[in-house]
């Protein structure tokens, strides 16, 4: 795991400066920096608006006494899909907004379940409550 972590930090940079520097070849220099500009700027603003909308609706389903799962995860896309928005880059941006948009955001949520599935059969998660005495 740390082998992949290390990899994914060393890598991903080299790459997507070589796309950077391949555009600003092909545009400029200044139209390179002013794409990174922007879809930093309108990924913090997606992203920004989409977690509103899913803080409401997990307000929403607590207070109709339901777990928000499924908006958790979507927190959780939304989380990681504004912070890959924020990070420079064409491949980070692409899979950001993938993370951030509802749309998209389907394939993401998918696979999330389905490692949280396996995890729980295999017994690598554990889930522990404290039930407390109610005094109504």
């Amino acid at each position: 795991m740390l082998g992949k972590l290390i990899l994914l930090f060393t890598l991903v940079p080299i790459v997507e400066l070589f796309i950077l520097f391949k555009i600003a070849e092909v545009t400029s220099g200044l139209a390179t920096i002013l794409l990174v500009l922007l879809t930093g700027i309108a990924g913090a603003y997606l992203a920004k608006s989409e977690g509103r909308i899913i803080i409401n609706r997990i307000k929403n389903e607590l207070s109709q006494g339901r777990m928000p799962g499924n908006e958790l995860i979507n927190g959780l896309c939304v989380l990681i899909g504004g912070a890959l928005l924020l990070t420079p880059g064409i491949i980070t941006d692409i899979v950001g907004f993938s993370l951030v948009i509802p749309m998209t955001r389907i394939m993401f949520k998918r696979y999330i379940k389905g490692k949280f599935e396996g995890m729980i059969r295999e017994g690598q998660i554990h889930f522990y409550y404290n039930r407390r005495d109610r005094r109504d």
